[in-house]
């Protein structure tokens, strides 16, 4: 049941009565004596920024459009250097804050192969005590599908968590596995500058890329996205957010 704004709402309409214009919406921060000053991000996500398609398949189906909307309104309150990986409506892998994009790119496509990985049978077949909490066998799945597996199935941990040892996932397994992720969406908030980023996103099942272009290395990006058959869109806005 409504019962009325609090009055932090009620200063903030009264205010806005006055200020109604532009530069009161201004930010600021200040750094070490020195006073940056942005406007908000006012971008529309919506399908004509992601109209320019720039790769020979320009088949870009409504399902990829919506993920790639998904993509740019994470990305645009997302701390940059920031790309996301999108499935199904839903973001699988963020990175953000790197140095390079490439890490991003890394950081990202990791996570959503362990979102995938989760959904293996193997994993989820997992013989879990029913003792230990949610945490826990969140934790223990994460190393499970990672490379120190073995801190979880050495002689003397498993049994803390496992009613019976499991067996190794091995990295064949894993790569069987995720050769079944297709169809993922790929947004950046800023051009990728090498054609090692679209090489690594194609390992985690990358169809669909929205990017803003605008690098010197546009002309090889494409290619790449050509040899796998990607479509790829340039919205032609960054969407930087430090």
């Amino acid at each position: 049941m409504f019962t009325g704004f609090s009055d932090a709402t009620i200063d903030f309409l009264w205010e806005l009565r006055f200020h109604n214009e532009r530069p009161w919406f201004l930010e600021h921060k200040q750094v070490f004596g020195v006073t940056f000053e942005q406007g908000r991000q006012e971008l529309a996500i919506n399908d004509e920024l992601i109209s320019n398609i720039v790769t020979e398949n320009k088949e870009l189906t409504e399902e990829a459009k919506r993920d790639m909307k998904v993509s740019l309104i994470i990305l645009k309150y997302t701390q940059s250097n920031s790309v996301c990986f999108v499935k199904d409506g839903q973001a699988i892998g963020v990175g953000a804050g790197q140095q390079s994009r490439v890490h991003c790119t890394r950081l990202a496509g990791q996570k959503a192969d362990n979102w995938y990985l989760r959904q293996c049978p193997k994993v989820l077949e997992l013989p879990f005590k029913d003792t230990i909490t949610r945490a826990e066998r969140d934790n223990a799945i994460d190393v499970y599908i990672g490379e120190e597996y073995m801190d979880v199935l050495a002689d003397g941990a498993w049994e803390k968590t496992f009613t019976e040892k499991p067996e190794v996932f091995t990295k064949e397994e894993k790569r069987a596995w995720l050769d079944g992720l297709t169809g993922v969406t790929l947004g950046s908030d800023a051009f990728f500058p090498f054609s090692d980023n679209i090489e690594r996103a194609y390992k985690s099942g990358v169809k669909y890329i929205a990017e803003p272009g605008g690098s010197v290395r546009d002309d090889a990006v494409i290619d790449t996205c050509n040899k796998y058959g990607m479509v790829m869109a340039f919205t032609g806005i960054r969407l930087f957010h430090h």
